[in-house]
């Protein structure tokens, strides 16, 4: 699941209230500080406002994943920390209930993502270190894509260049420790362009 988010994770629907413990406004709506229990299993602690989870809070999901972060209007906004079943965790800014904002997403494998998110997917400036192997992506992302201007570097080298849907794309160079300089030129291929040949 680390990749996909909670968008697949139900949460408590409009209707669906469960039992609550906690204070009330006039009108008899969840206002102020509250535990729910939902029917679906989930639990939520935190702040109310006007019926609608609003400000600090902690939402358990019976699945084992969990938010702790601020909320707006029963949607994940602000600052937050989401702890996926997977064990895979984002630690950042969310807006209308998505990774949105800056933030850092460890993967299970021990790979992280340090930078810049939209509409929840990596977007804009970004790092991701591959924990196998120690290298690692600095540069543009857009739309969870590698994408622009780049530098890959790895334990002994280094690339700066441009990469477009995860590879390499026009001139650049390799930067060798040893200081050695290799400068060329990356074309895409028909399959990278995906124009691929049609059967016959």
């Amino acid at each position: 699941m680390s990749d996909l988010g909670s968008e697949e994770l139900e949460e408590e629907g409009e209707n669906d209230l469960g039992e609550y413990e906690g204070e009330r406004n006039e009108a008899g709506e969840r206002h102020g500080h509250g535990k729910a229990r939902l029917p679906n299993g989930d639990t939520y602690e935190g702040n109310y406002e006007h019926g609608k989870r609003h400000g600090q809070g902690v939402y358990k999901f019976k699945n084992g994943a969990r938010y702790m972060g601020e909320y707006v209007q029963n949607k994940k906004h602000g600052h937050g920390t989401f702890i996926y079943p997977d064990g895979s965790r984002y630690e950042g800014e969310w807006a209308d209930d998505q990774r949105h904002g800056y933030g850092v997403y460890y993967y299970v494998n021990n790979d992280t993502y340090t930078g810049e998110w939209f509409a929840h997917q990596r977007h804009g400036q970004g790092t991701y270190f591959y924990a196998e192997t120690g290298s690692k992506y600095i540069g543009t992302w857009v739309n969870g894509q590698q994408e622009g201007a780049a530098e890959l570097i790895h334990l002994n080298h280094r690339y700066q260049g441009k990469f477009f849907n995860k590879n390499p794309v026009g001139p650049g160079k390799y930067v060798f420790d040893i200081g050695c300089e290799q400068h060329g030129e990356y074309r895409l291929t028909d399959v990278e362009r995906g124009e691929e040949e049609e059967e016959e």
